[in-house]
């Protein structure tokens, strides 16, 4: 069997690691399998390895792309699937320079062979992933930290992030292909098992305050398929159905929250039934937050916006937008795309830069729309003020694939790197109450129309990684390549 093939086949095995499975001794053993393959390669043919690992992993672990592209975009499935293979083709190119880098600034001698499978790519592999998380607007999507969430690793999140994760799976990965290479148990062993048994005590620290006040939240989910979402007739039966789910919770209720874009319509189009939901909240001290368009009557600008009702008004629009998706790149040259597809609400402006915190009269509410909550280093904006997070989302795009289960993974890294409760309301699923260890007390299933109710509590203070973000896990990685390249020019 060809190194490509088994390249592939390391690649495709690496989703099993994420939800919805959560087989996370996969990602030590599939990135070490790729570390391996690539370890006396040119740099050349290293970066074809890593590309065709890529391949697998991402072909394998987004091919939920398809769907959105097929149902919601251009019903032709020779489109979407080559637009589907042509974005994972691009995205499987940082693991082929993840490769190729290491091949090209480090020399193939066998002591450093171990320096390259300890060291470089395990550092290399980390960078090029953060580089994919903001590069082009970002798709942090599977970095492979998320596939930790349930392992003894997770107790890292709090200090260290995601890319503190990846990276002890990274060198995990790099004693083990070690351990395969040259059966050198004790070494292997000897960074492994710390590792991760620091990351079993760290687990049990607790880096937040509680605090004595709970806030009883309740969420709507709506169910309302994506097809039918924004046709005219769906309008009012849409508002009399979150309506209705609501009623059981005014007065008894802290906070009711309605997901993304769950009213169909400008808030300047339906301003009775805005205003009645104001009274309401009001005259009950039930606060509710709800995501819907908001359109600048001026500008002519819209927004994926979110709306807090009570005794206090609020407004948030979405920041982070996701391309194709919610707004055109290049709008002046590819225009006609959106116009050909004739996707509904996808030219959405950019909100304000600000920190992404609501506050009512009675908390201070971390929020992120959709998307938004895979990025922590724009969560973290919202503390250490927010006494909880909020994430409103609409994972109907994806239908019934990995993706609404991967993108709860990813919401659960957030309530661990944070410390805080995130609450999170979805149309169709996940919907659900995560706990300041990224640990699921609540959830509803896909693709149903119903509520979830349940006392949430409130933190106080800031986990290490709030304080000081990706910073030093990448200045880390930057430093030790840095010095390891040095001492290998110092060689030649």
């Amino acid at each position: 069997m060809s190194k490509f093939l088994f390249a592939l086949l390391a690649g495709a095995i690496m989703p099993l690691a994420f939800a919805p499975f959560g087989f996370f001794p996969i990602a030590v053993l599939s990135l070490s399998i790729f570390f391996y393959l690539c370890l006396e390669e040119t740099a050349a043919r290293s970066f074809k390895v890593g590309l065709v690992y890529g391949l697998g992993y991402f072909g394998i672990g987004v091919s939920w792309l398809q769907i959105s592209i097929h149902q919601f975009g251009l019903p032709v499935l020779a489109f979407s699937v080559f637009m589907t293979l042509l974005f994972v083709l691009v995205i499987a190119l940082f693991s082929g320079f993840t490769a190729a880098a290491t091949a090209r600034f480090f020399k193939s001698k066998s002591e450093d062979q171990r320096l390259k499978l300890l060291l470089i790519y395990p550092m290399f592999w980390v960078i090029f992933e953060w580089v994919r998380s903001w590069l082009f607007t970002g798709f942090p999507w599977l970095t492979v930290g998320y596939s930790q969430i349930d392992s003894p690793l997770a107790g890292f999140g709090a200090i260290t992030g995601i890319y503190g994760i990846s990276l002890i799976v990274a060198i995990s990965a790099g004693a083990l292909a070690l351990l395969i290479r040259e059966r050198r148990w004790i070494l292997s062993l000897s960074i492994i098992i710390p590792l991760w048994m620091a990351g079993f005590v760290l687990k049990s620290i607790d880096w937040t305050i509680e605090q004595p006040e709970q806030v009883d939240v309740a969420l709507v989910q709506g169910n309302v398929a994506q097809d039918i979402k924004w046709l005219p007739a769906q309008k009012q039966v849409t508002l009399d159905l979150y309506t209705q789910h609501s009623e059981p919770f005014w007065g008894q209720a802290d906070l009711i929250i309605w997901p993304e874009t769950a009213l169909p319509a400008f808030a300047h189009d339906i301003p009775e039934f805005i205003g009645a939901l104001k009274a309401r909240a009001e005259q009950s001290s039930t606060d509710i937050l709800l995501g819907l368009p908001l359109a600048d009557p001026k500008t002519g600008k819209y927004y994926n916006a979110v709306l807090s009702l009570g005794n206090e008004l609020n407004v948030y629009r979405k920041d982070h937008l996701v391309p194709f998706g919610e707004y055109l790149p290049l709008k002046s040259f590819l225009n006609p795309i959106l116009t050909f597809l004739s996707i509904p609400m996808s030219d959405f402006s950019k909100g304000e830069a600000k920190k992404t915190l609501i506050k009512t009269s009675k908390y201070s509410i971390g929020i992120s729309v959709c998307y938004e909550d895979v990025f922590g280093e724009e969560v973290i904006t919202g503390l250490p003020e927010a006494d909880f997070l909020v994430n409103i989302s609409n994972d109907a795009w994806f239908g019934d694939s990995f993706a609404p289960h991967q993108h709860l993974e990813m919401a659960r890294m957030r309530a661990l790197e944070t410390g805080r409760y995130l609450v999170r309301a979805t149309n169709t699923g996940v919907s659900a109450i995560i706990d300041q260890k990224g640990i699921i007390v609540k959830q509803i299933p896909q693709f149903k129309e119903t509520t979830l109710s349940a006392s949430i509590k409130s933190f106080s203070g800031a986990t290490p990684y709030v304080r000081l973000g990706n910073l030093p896990v990448i200045i880390l990685c930057f430093l030790v390549i840095t010095v390891c390249a040095i001492r290998a020019r110092g060689e030649t």
